[in-house]
């Protein structure tokens, strides 16, 4: 996961776009020769987030610092902007060169820290996309989010979430912990890889000790936090945290 800094018109931004750029590519080819097989290019910097709709200076912003990571890493590249601002990680992934999007919302409705998520995004993203010829752009959809409330939904079980993602178009799914860098649950793994046959990403919280035991579940885990100094999510690429990273997958 590579966290851009926060992005012209935000309330944090500092940097311009060409040095936001540069130092996305800069990180991406450092994750990429380390050996990790995608990367995904992410706003996170960009709190408190919109919900749902981002003005155009973040498509602009983030097809930027995309292009500067196709270019920069020889690995599939995904676009995901906070929060659930679907519709526009799609329009600059398919500019950008990306080969896939992170989509929260998918299916279900949910109550996010930017809002309500009151309507599932599957039908109105997967017709955009037809629209604007991406389709060979591929969705990897969370389940119950983090750093969200699901009572709405209490009465539906995360393989019931499965099994609709899949119903309704997604390419892969992603389980993750309550926040940003907690442990996504064992029980959920194991409930979601029994009801569906997609691709399975774990969302949050990978260390190089649980890779192994993610793995029994998992096709795949997207890591950031762990990967930073002092192991925080908003701090800089730490090159012995990459490396223990690298050796426990290979292990």
């Amino acid at each position: 996961m590579l966290h851009v800094r926060a992005l012209p018109g935000t309330p944090r931004a500092e940097m311009p776009i060409d040095s936001i750029a540069a130092e996305a590519a800069r990180d991406a080819a450092q994750l990429a020769g380390a050996g990790f097989d995608a990367l995904i290019v992410e706003n996170m910097h960009d709190a408190p987030y919109l919900s749902r709709d981002v003005g155009p200076e973040i498509v602009a912003a983030m097809t930027a610092c995309t292009l500067a990571v196709t270019a920069a890493a020889k690995v599939p590249v995904g676009v995901q902007i906070l929060g659930g601002a679907n519709r526009a990680a799609l329009a600059a992934a398919l500019a950008g060169r990306a080969a896939f999007i992170r989509a929260e919302g998918f299916v279900f409705s949910a109550v996010a820290d930017e809002g309500l998520l009151a309507d599932a995004d599957a039908g109105p993203l997967l017709r955009y996309r037809r629209q604007i010829g991406a389709d060979g752009i591929r969705v990897a959809a969370d389940i119950r989010k983090k750093h969200s409330s699901h009572a709405l939904t209490q009465d539906v079980d995360i393989a019931s979430h499965a099994r609709a993602a899949e119903f309704f178009g997604a390419d892969a799914l992603i389980v993750t912990g309550p926040e940003t860098g907690k442990p996504a649950s064992m029980a959920d793994l194991k409930a979601v890889r029994a009801a569906s046959t997609l691709p399975l990403l774990v969302g949050s919280g990978a260390t190089p000790d649980t890779l192994p035991q993610l793995f029994e579940f998992a096709d795949a885990v997207i890591v950031g936090s762990a990967l930073k100094r002092d192991g925080h999510w908003s701090k800089p690429l730490d090159p012995r945290r990459v490396d223990a990273m690298t050796r426990a997958r290979g292990a």
